[in-house]
């Protein structure tokens, strides 16, 4: 159990169906509000932190065009209310993602 305010590793984030779900959420978002065209890749990782409701910091890889970026996100959610929101959404680096490994 996560400790209240404290930041916790969500362990396979990357094949987490509900994870998958909010970065989807992050980038339509991001999409609708920057008249942008950000298409969701995967999910790298995710760390959860429980305010009131969970706050979740997600990494992931987008397309812009033909360029792989990573992002960061943050999605609040309050599921008792039924509230998503984006409460951040920026580039994590300046240089584009590899295809290698």
């Amino acid at each position: 159990m996560a400790n209240l305010g404290g930041l916790t590793d969500i362990v396979g984030a990357e094949n987490s169906i509900d994870i998958q779900s909010l970065a989807r959420f992050a980038v339509d978002d991001y999409n609708k509000k920057q008249n942008a065209v950000l298409e969701f890749v995967r999910v790298i990782s995710a760390k959860q932190q429980v305010v009131a409701g969970i706050l979740y910091y997600i990494t992931l890889e987008a397309n812009d065009g033909e360029t792989k970026k990573v992002y960061e996100t943050k999605v609040l959610e309050k599921a008792w209310l039924n509230l998503k929101e984006v409460e951040e959404f920026k580039p994590l680096a300046l240089n584009p993602v590899s295809d290698s490994v």
